[in-house]
């Protein structure tokens, strides 16, 4: 396994990853081989809890048709999209192995703000989908390996936008740039720009940084992606608070988890806050925070046990 090799971007295989709002399937009714994950929660437009996020089994282009087959079941069991919801593309790296985690990191620093705006990427999902960065490219120059392509800082830690801490995971790069979309013909032109991008940067070619030349260089549709969808006014006013509220109480999450970097904060009866806050390897904690006359409390929700969950990789 050697960067650069040309290979056919048909001939790479893929998962996605399907997220959305409203009532789950019956897991027997799913196609083969794909998986829910009910604990990746949404929010719908009462600000409740709600969904899940499907993946495939890894998948090749002429297999595509299984998405078409999830994305109706979903739909027939009441699923939908809402402003909340992404579409995340895995694209296997196995052909090229750990060469290709270099120059897909160069190649994240030249073109990802084209990708995004290819995709149309909501302004307000951003958070989960940060840029890579320069001292992201230099820390894994200096040390290569897993550690290096953490991005510190609320919330989603190494997920960035072009996501190639995914090659230690599972094998693949993950591109988390496009909305939720429950259509087969949108999602099916996501895969294609993802995949063709992919083999581009695994043949070593040097692509364009504006969207509508990556598109022609790539061979890729110019539109047709899940459109943004605009949120609701007080998710915004939530995020705005949580942007307040993460410097004071960090330290006091950093006392009780050092490694920890706070996920979300929810408010809560009683005057309340549930925080999550998730360590570097992905587990989740829950904290219930306090604002009292002599500062900020942070302790344990009632019945949990200070332990940390697994979040899916």
């Amino acid at each position: 396994m050697t960067w650069p090799l040309e290979v056919e971007w048909t001939d790479l295989r893929f998962g996605v990853e399907l997220e959305f709002v409203g009532d789950k399937p019956d897991e027997r009714e799913l196609p083969p081989g794909w998986t829910l994950h009910p604990e990746e929660l949404l929010f719908d437009e009462r600000g409740a809890r709600s969904g899940a996020e499907l993946a495939s089994p890894p998948l090749a282009w002429d297999e595509r048709e299984s998405i078409r087959l999830a994305a109706e079941r979903l739909k027939r069991s009441g699923a939908y999209v809402n402003w909340s919801c992404g579409l995340h593309v895995h694209v296997d790296l196995s052909a090229w192995g750990e060469t290709i985690v270099a120059p897909l990191l160069d190649a994240a620093l030249r073109t990802q703000d084209a990708l995004r705006r290819l995709f149309r990427t909501a302004g307000h999902r951003l958070l989960f989908c940060p840029p890579v960065t320069p001292e992201m490219r230099a820390r894994y120059a200096a040390n290569p390996g897993s550690p290096a392509l953490h991005n510190p800082g609320r919330p989603q830690s190494h997920r960035c936008g072009i996501n190639a801490r995914a090659w230690y995971a599972n094998g693949t790069v993950e591109i988390r740039y496009a909305n939720g979309t429950l259509d087969y013909g949108e999602i099916a032109r996501t895969v294609e720009l993802c995949l063709r991008w992919t083999a581009a940067v695994g043949a070593g070619r040097m692509l364009p940084d504006e969207p509508e030349a990556l598109a022609r260089a790539l061979g890729a549709p110019s539109d047709g992606y899940p459109p943004p969808l605009e949120p609701p006014l007080w998710h915004l006013e939530r995020m705005w608070l949580e942007d307040m509220l993460i410097p004071v109480l960090a330290p006091l999450v950093g006392e009780r988890m050092p490694d920890g970097e706070i996920h979300t904060i929810r408010p809560a009866m009683g005057g309340r806050l549930i925080v999550e806050a998730e360590d570097g390897e992905g587990r989740v904690r829950r904290f219930e925070a306090r604002a009292s006359a002599g500062g900020w409390e942070l302790g344990d929700p009632p019945g949990e046990d200070g332990t940390c969950r697994p979040r899916k990789a």
